[in-house]
């Protein structure tokens, strides 16, 4: 029987699809890539998550037929190996976009109103802290979404409707007619949308150009007491300066769902900052994305295996040219 290797754990309804298909599924007994290594090797496929898979791992997988990506981001997996070898990889560009801008709204309201010192000064019993706590309201005020992809106009959509709030959005390889259509501003200037801001939102996949573009000087050019949210990557973001801009009062707050290594380090700096509400990368957790994402991804995975071209690949070009083809 044919063997999938979960390296990291999803939902049972994608190991339902993968076990109709005749594969034997397989749990990987460690997400580090040196044990992986040593188990991917009869495997004809495999699905990561955050784990990612490397060029050692992927030496070792000598009867990979395709890899399948949870989720969206892909920068833990050596995509450029896997596409000179001819491996083919899918992923679920859409499976988490409602709960990840579920999430993002979330924490906005989670930092405007408070939440998680609120929560604090009841268990101490400090009633007075509903005098003292600057509260504030989203409605009307300006959002500012980074990267307008589906999960981007989502929440772009919630904060609109919901709060009536002003979106404008930094996207150079968008259209500025897609975001008028939505009733959206195009900026083309990320700098000056920064400036006038009162919420930013990240919604982008890392890359190379990305790579800490919320850089200290951007960070502080946003407008003083206001907000930085991001569910996208954690890499994204300067995470001294975004202590810094914490610890002096330059900004009301912030919200990281994601960080550039994970778990974090409970000696890094963000561990101490006040002001930071963090959450261990859980905006596409939800049960519903799980199920979804799992789904999805067990589907393309099979679709490989059975000779059909999947809906979503990473790297399309290799399709013609794939091993065991």
């Amino acid at each position: 029987m044919s063997i999938c290797l979960l390296i990291q754990p999803i939902h049972q309804s994608g190991i339902d699809v993968l076990e109709k298909a005749g594969l034997e599924v397989r749990q990987a007994s460690a997400v580090t890539m040196d044990v992986v290594a040593k188990e991917i090797e009869p495997a004809v496929a495999a699905i990561t998550r955050n784990a990612g898979l490397n060029r050692t791992a992927m030496e070792a997988a000598k009867n990979l037929h395709v890899l399948g990506n949870h989720g969206i981001g892909v920068d833990p997996v050596d995509v450029d190996h896997a596409t000179e070898i001819g491996l083919p990889i899918i992923f679920t560009p859409y499976g988490n976009v409602e709960s990840v801008a579920e999430h993002a709204v979330s924490q906005m309201l989670a930092i405007t109103k408070r939440v998680r010192e609120a929560d604090r000064a009841v268990r101490e019993g400090n009633y007075d802290y509903r005098y003292t706590g600057d509260f504030c309201e989203l409605n009307g005020r300006t959002l500012a979404i980074i990267g307008f992809g589906r999960t981007g106009i989502r929440t772009a959509e919630i904060a609109k409707a919901g709060f009536s709030m002003k979106v404008k959005v930094y996207d150079p390889y968008i259209d500025a007619s897609a975001m008028a259509e939505r009733g959206m501003e195009k900026v083309d200037d990320l700098d000056a949308l920064l400036a006038e801001a009162d919420v930013v939102s990240l919604h982008l996949q890392l890359t190379p150009e990305t790579r800490n573009l919320m850089t200290r000087e951007r960070i502080f050019s946003m407008r003083k007491g206001s907000l930085l949210v991001n569910t996208a990557r954690g890499a994204l973001v300067d995470a001294d300066a975004l202590v810094e801009a914490l610890e002096s009062g330059h900004l009301r707050g912030a919200a990281m769902d994601v960080f550039d290594q994970e778990p974090l380090p409970l000696d890094h700096p963000y561990i101490k900052t006040d002001g930071l509400v963090m959450s261990p990368h859980i905006a596409g957790a939800t049960e519903e994305c799980l199920e979804r994402t799992a789904f999805q991804t067990a589907t393309q995975v099979v679709d490989v295996l059975e000779g059909r071209r999947p809906d979503n690949m990473v790297n399309p070009d290799v399709w013609e040219r794939r091993r065991f083809a």
